[in-house]
């Protein structure tokens, strides 16, 4: 996995709503608000996107360990939510792995888990620099 240093996200908005459109490479995606916000529901919220983010990159993360030691796994399906606690946010986060692993697989399952890019980012400090033009 190359991590999160790939393309940079362009994000941009017309008009008073708030469906927004989205690229990255040559990916274009649309995020929204709900109806009852204000928004028309086209796409995810961009709360939606960071949590499929850390769900999509431990799922990618998991397969290709999985597929490089040969383990018999036939399913990976990983749900992400999130709860807000004061000043923070705690990830929930759980993985369903469908196959013929024993226990110690499993728990190196988890270790590979929380080493995915996305994991990783999400767990340490974050700095944003903004700037306006």
């Amino acid at each position: 996995m190359a991590g999160i240093e790939n393309f940079p996200a362009i994000a941009s908005i017309q008009g008073n709503g708030y469906a927004t459109t989205l690229a990255s490479g040559k990916h274009i995606l649309i995020a929204d608000e709900p109806i009852d916000l204000g928004g028309t529901d086209k796409g995810p919220t961009p709360g939606d996107y960071l949590r499929m983010a850390l769900a999509s990159c431990t799922i990618i993360t998991l397969r290709m360990y999985a597929n490089r030691k040969e383990w018999n796994v036939d399913e990976i399906k990983v749900t992400v939510d999130t709860i807000q606690e004061n000043t923070s946010t705690l990830f929930k986060r759980n993985i369903e792995i469908k196959g013929n692993l024993d226990d110690e697989q499993r728990k190196r399952m988890l270790q590979i888990a929380n080493a995915c890019p996305v994991h990783k980012v999400l767990s340490q400090s974050i700095h944003i620099e903004t700037q306006i033009h």
